[in-house]
C-alpha cells in the first residue's frame, strides 16, 4: 500500500485534496499538522511538525512515503507585521520546502508535487496573451519571489535523481470555504452593495478547488507529469464584471453593478491608496493550461458555473447557521 504525505492538509485546498485522494485504492494518507488534535478524516494519519521552516524534523513524517504533495506555505498576509517580509516568506516557502525535499530524496520518495503560484509568472497579462510555463518568471511580491526560489531549489535537488518533481501554478482558487477577496465579493453581493464594476472588460483565469485537486491527484501518478511545470485553470476566462454577474446568479442575489470606466476606477483607487486592489479588479491575468490537457489528458471535471454554485451554497449555509 502506497503512503502519500500531504502538507497543508488542513487548509482550504488541502481539505479538498484529502477528500479526493481518499477515493484512491491501496493508498494510505498521512498529513503534516502544526498542532494536535487536528480535524481530519478517521482514515488519515496525522504527524506533528510544529515548525515548517528550515529547521523542521521530517523523519517521522517521511517513513515509507512514496509521494508528497506539498501545499503548506506562508501565503499573502493582509496586515504584514514582519520587519522583513521577504525573509519571513523565505523561511517557510524556500528553506522549509527545500529541507523537506532533501529529506524526501534521502528517504526514497519517488515523486514530489509542489503547489506553486501563478505569481511566479507575474501579476498581469495583455488580453489574449496568457502566461505559459515557458515564460521568463517575473514575480512582483515577496510571496511570488519565494515561490520562484522554491521552484528553482527543488529543480536543483531533483535534477538527475530518482525523485520526480512536478510543479503546479494556479491562479485564484475558489470553492466551498474560500476566504480572502472572493469571500468579500460574496458578502458584497448578498448585502446588495452597489459596486462600480459594471464596465470592466479584462480577462482573468481562475480555478475551482475541485479542478485543482483533480489536477494535483493526476500529477501524483501520471508518468508524463514527471519533471514538468503545469499552469492550471478552469479553461474559461471571465471579466470581473462577468464573474460578479455569474457569482450573483449562483448566490441568487443579482449583482448591482454601476458601469464606471476602468481607467477612472483605477485613478480613484490610486488616490485612495488602493491601487493594488484596483489592478486585480481591472487588469487581465490569463493562464494557458493547455499543457496539462495535452500531456496528461486532463480535463477540468467542474465547470465555472458549477464551481461558483458550490462556493455559493457553502457560503449561504454558513451564513444561515451563524
Amino acid at each position: 500500500m502506497a503512503t502519500i504525505l500531504v502538507t497543508g492538509g488542513t487548509g482550504f485546498i488541502g481539505r479538498g485534496l484529502l477528500e479526493r485522494l481518499g477515493t484512491l485504492a491501496n493508498t494510505r494518507l498521512r498529513v503534516v499538522v502544526r498542532a494536535l488534535p487536528a480535524r481530519l478524516p478517521g482514515s488519515v494519519e496525522a504527524v506533528l511538525v510544529p515548525d515548517m521552516s528550515g529547521d523542521a524534523d521530517w523523519s517521522a513524517a517521511l517513513l515509507d512515503v512514496e509521494a508528497i504533495v506539498h501545499l503548506a506555505a506562508r501565503v499573502h498576509v493582509m496586515r504584514e507585521t514582519e520587519r522583513d517580509p521577504v525573509a519571513a516568506f523565505r523561511r517557510v516557502n524556500v528553506d522549509g520546502t527545500l529541507r523537506l525535499a532533501r529529506r524526501a530524496l534521502e528517504s526514497g520518495v519517488r515523486r514530489f508535487v509542489f503547489l506553486s503560484s501563478i505569481k511566479v509568472n507575474g501579476e498581469r497579462t495583455e488580453p489574449g496573451k496568457p502566461f505559459t510555463a515557458s515564460d521568463v518568471p517575473n514575480p512582483q511580491d515577496p510571496y511570488g519571489v519565494s515561490k520562484l526560489e522554491a521552484e528553482q531549489g527543488l529543480a536543483r535537488i531533483a535534477n538527475g535523481s530518482h525523485m520526480d518533481l512536478v510543479i503546479v501554478r494556479p491562479p485564484l482558487v475558489y470553492g466551498p470555504g474560500v476566504k480572502g477577496n472572493f469571500l468579500s465579493m460574496m458578502r458584497w453581493l448578498t448585502r446588495g452593495v452597489p459596486l462600480p464594476l459594471g464596465a470592466i472588460h479584462n480577462r482573468r483565469s481562475l480555478i475551482a478547488r475541485d479542478n485543482l485537486v483533480d489536477l494535483l491527484a493526476t500529477c501524483l501518478y501520471h508518468p508524463a507529469a514527471a519533471n514538468q511545470t503545469f499552469l492550471a485553470s478552469d479553461g474559461e476566462d471571465l471579466s470581473t464584471t462577468q464573474l460578479l454577474q455569474r457569482l450573483g446568479a449562483a448566490l441568487e442575489h443579482p449583482a448591482r453593478l454601476i458601469p464606471v470606466p476602468a481607467k477612472l476606477l483605477q485613478f480613484g483607487a490610486t488616490l485612495a491608496g488602493q491601487r493594488a486592489i484596483a489592478q486585480r479588479l481591472c487588469e487581465s491575468l490569463q493562464v494557458d493550461s493547455s499543457s496539462a490537457r495535452s500531456q496528461l489528458g486532463w480535463r477540468p471535471p467542474v465547470t465555472i458555473d458549477a464551481g461558483l454554485s458550490l462556493a455559493a451554497r457553502h457560503f449561504l449555509s454558513e451564513a444561515t447557521a451563524s
